[in-house]
Parts: C-alpha cells; sequence; structure tokens
C-alpha cells in the first residue's frame, strides 16, 4: 500500500486540479463521475483525470489516502475536497468557484 500512496501523492502533488473517478472525462462510468466532470468543465478548469477502474490499486488506495469512501474525489492544489455530492453543494454556492479563485487555479473566463 505504501506504494500506492506514493503514486496517488504524486499524482495529486504534480497536478494543480485531479479528478480520481470511473471512466474518463469523456466516457465517465457512473453518473456520480458524470456529474463530477460536468461542474469542472462549466467552472472551466483544467484537470487531470485517473480512472480508477483500470487500476486496482488506485481505486482502492485513494479511499485509504482521503479517508473518503466514494468516488469521484476531487483534489485541489494538493488538498482534498470532496466527491460528487460535496462539489454539487460547493458549484451550486459558488463556493468552488470561489475556492478555484483563492487557491489561483486559471479558469475559463
Amino acid at each position: 500500500m505504501t506504494d500506492t500512496k506514493e503514486r496517488i501523492s504524486g499524482i495529486v502533488g504534480e497536478n494543480e486540479v485531479v479528478l480520481f473517478m470511473k471512466g474518463t472525462p469523456l466516457f465517465p462510468q457512473c453518473g456520480f463521475s458524470s456529474r463530477a466532470v460536468h461542474i469542472l468543465d462549466h467552472c472551466g478548469v483544467t484537470y487531470e483525470s485517473v480512472d480508477v477502474l483500470q487500476d486496482m490499486e488506485i481505486r482502492q488506495g485513494i479511499k485509504a489516502f482521503s479517508d473518503w469512501p466514494t468516488i469521484p474525489q476531487l483534489y485541489v492544489k494538493g488538498e482534498f475536497v470532496g466527491g460528487s455530492d460535496i462539489m454539487t453543494e460547493m458549484f451550486e454556492a459558488g463556493e468552488l468557484q470561489q475556492m478555484f479563485t483563492d487557491k489561483g487555479v486559471k479558469t475559463a473566463d
């Protein structure tokens, strides 16, 4: 698990915005991942996606890494934000967009 934790830590640390999801942004494999992709695309941020269905170690390891039991999981500037429901609530309240601004993440205008 240590190797997996290091891999996840590297992915999270090397990218401003990372979405661990089921599937890919073009072909999400669950409704929650699809919603997360839609929100990030609407915000206009560039993000890295990791398809947990392609790597069972990452799929299990990300849950332990964040101490969060579900996927998708969003990380911004190395910080765990939450899953689809939290992303939706933050987006609807304008908090997700503000967080991107506060953390210096570029968005499409």
